[in-house]
């Protein structure tokens, strides 16, 4: 993931959260947002709850290199922030990979049918 792929600062993962619009699963929630850019952005969030600092810092590890390898779902005029809950952490690389893209695929389906411009 590239430097300007990347949420960080507090405002914009706040910006993005507020706007309410998500998708979950047991493993993860991904809130997305429009935006003004032709790039798409990514934000990650496991909280502190679900481990020490090496076990977050494993697990952020390992949804980055989940979202590498999927470039090919994303909306290039969106944000997304990824927070990873309790049963994220148990689960094999191949089942978490599987449930990032099944929640790619909804977002896409709501887009493409035009539901969110709606609102």
């Amino acid at each position: 993931m590239k430097k300007m792929n990347v949420v960080k600062g507090n405002h914009d993962f706040n910006a993005i959260i507020e706007y309410n619009h998500y998708v979950k699963d047991d493993d993860f929630v991904i809130y997305y947002k429009e935006n003004n850019s032709s790039i798409y952005h990514f934000g990650i969030s496991v909280g502190k709850k679900l481990g020490h600092a090496v076990e977050r810092n494993y697990q952020k590890r390992r949804l980055r290199n989940i979202i590498d390898n999927n470039k090919n779902l994303y909306s290039n005029n969106l944000d997304y922030i990824i927070i990873l809950r309790r049963k994220g952490i148990r689960r094999t690389f191949a089942e978490i990979n599987e449930s990032f893209i099944s929640l790619m695929n909804k977002i896409n389906m709501k887009f493409s049918k035009g539901e969110e411009n709606e609102k």
